[in-house]
């Protein structure tokens, strides 16, 4: 990106992204004769300590009424190259949404993951989602994150990983043959992932056959579609009819949904997530309230089915373009067959592990981390004071030159020997957080990534809908490809 002023990237920004998105707002055209002539003027967050030789964070309140929601949900990563090239790795940046510092660059991100002083909390992410995703176990804190982790544990050990492939692949392979359109360029990839996935979470987390109470089962998957995405609501309400609004009755269904089910498999037998938690204890014999198995089955549900439908997006879009390394996994593919999968096949399927990762740089499924400081701190020779929000963006750090060759460029060879670029430094690389709070599903999502891809391409070639198409992505959330993400699927036989 060409090194511009922050005043004219943001100026651009307004000029193609926010006006047209205010002239659909009633009211709104006041707004944008300001934002034609606006002056972005810097303040100091707060003042050092003396003596402390610390530096003061530097921050504005960007454009009218939005400060920096528009640009941080339309640009995302990119966004923030810009800041750190410009401006450095910890500034201040207003939102009505999420007032916050940015932590920037690798350096930063192993400061607050670490989090070695325990100086930063989990209590950041509670204005974004917490309203939608209450207790859920990435809310949670220190002792408590840890009692409520141990237990959970239990639901993603090996053997109970093993089980969940199989349920996997019957879901994968029954709608991948059956329920997916051939030929077809108006196919859009990403509503249709996001079903299978949905589908799939159905069943390993709660038993649910695909097909078996369609109609609640679709209205369950639909309330965690409007929760996912009500956290990027630019109107902050519980006012009908405003996305804020919808998220917070979709959580009522889900509360309703699970609480009901919490109570069935208390009773009962089974290796689906839910009745796993319902049956767990950790080595002291604690187990969870029904309280605490509907917070955390409501979390978990949904960070697993969206992060894998934004990384088998992700993926499709990439092996399509580049078919050269679409032939590469297809041919692993073909030597692992029809046959039935179980991890030690999953396992041998390497190139596509290469695939995934470089798809999780490209387009990282939760592309920034948010804490809240719980004492004054310093973060990499800056002075924090106490309550401020930290936002870290792991995604950036997946696109900095001076850690990867030619960033931009789809090339998931950079991941193996000898390249190695994502040990270039801890946090080069992080798609999964770090510390404390590393994903606990990371393992489930790369197998179930794996059954369905490998499905997929042992039926289909994977084709961009025309010549030149290019994605493009909208982080008022997890990534969402913005047209659906069109791909050709042809029937290899």
């Amino acid at each position: 990106m060409p090194t511009i002023s922050t005043k004219d990237y943001m100026l651009d920004q307004a000029k193609r992204r926010v006006i047209p998105t205010l002239n659909n707002i009633p009211g709104m055209g006041v707004v944008e004769k300001r934002l034609r002539n606006h002056e972005f003027k810097e303040f100091t967050l707060a003042e050092p300590p003396p003596g402390s030789d610390l530096k003061p964070v530097m921050g504005d309140a960007g454009l009218p009424v939005v400060g920096h929601m528009i640009e941080t949900f339309r640009g995302g990563p990119e966004y923030m190259l810009h800041i750190y090239n410009t401006l450095g790795p910890v500034r201040y940046a207003y939102s009505p949404a999420l007032p916050a510092v940015v932590a920037l660059g690798p350096d930063a991100t192993q400061t607050v993951f670490s989090n070695r002083n325990k100086d930063y909390s989990q209590a950041g992410w509670n204005p974004v989602i917490g309203p939608f995703f209450n207790r859920g176990l990435m809310l949670l804190d220190f002792e408590e994150h840890m009692f409520h982790r141990r237990i959970m544990q239990e639901a993603f050990t090996r053997t109970r990983l093993s089980g969940y492939v199989e349920h996997i692949d019957q879901v994968a392979s029954q709608v991948v043959a059956n329920d997916w359109v051939a030929n077809d360029p108006r196919f859009l990839f990403y509503p249709a992932v996001k079903e299978l996935t949905l589908d799939i979470a159905s069943l390993v987390f709660m038993g649910e056959e695909p097909g078996n109470n369609h109609d609640q089962v679709a209205k369950v998957n639909d309330a965690f579609t409007t929760t996912t995405r009500a956290g990027g609501a630019i109107i902050r309400t519980g006012v009908a009819p405003f996305k804020w609004w919808r998220g917070l009755r979709a959580r009522k269904v889900l509360d309703d949904y699970f609480s009901q089910r919490v109570k069935d498999r208390r009773k009962a037998e089974g290796t689906d997530m839910l009745t796993v938690l319902c049956h767990t204890t950790d080595d002291d014999g604690n187990s969870f309230s029904d309280d605490d198995i509907v917070n955390h089955m409501i979390f978990l549900m949904m960070a697993a089915h969206d992060t894998s439908t934004s990384t088998l997006t992700t993926m499709a879009y990439h092996l399509a373009a580049n078919p050269e390394w679409q032939d590469r996994v297809r041919d692993e593919s073909d030597r692992l067959g029809d046959g039935p999968l179980d991890i030690e096949a999953l396992d041998k399927l390497e190139a596509l592990d290469l695939v995934i990762n470089e798809a999780l740089r490209l387009v990282t499924p939760l592309p920034m981390n948010i804490r809240r400081t719980v004492r004054d701190t310093e973060l990499c020779g800056y002075f924090i004071p106490a309550n401020t929000n930290v936002v870290t963006w792991p995604s950036m750090n997946h696109h900095l030159p001076e850690l990867w060759t030619d960033p931009e460029k789809f090339d998931p060879d950079r991941f193996a020997e000898p390249r190695n670029e994502h040990k270039q430094h801890r946090y080069a690389f992080a798609p999964f957080g770090g510390g404390a709070h590393k994903c606990i599903g990371m393992v489930f999502g790369q197998l179930e990534i794996k059954t369905v891809m490998h499905r997929l391409l042992r039926r289909y070639r994977l084709e961009l809908p025309r010549p030149g198409y290019k994605a493009s992505w909208d982080y008022g959330g997890m990534p969402v490809p913005m047209d659906g993400m069109p791909i050709v699927l042809r029937p290899l036989h």
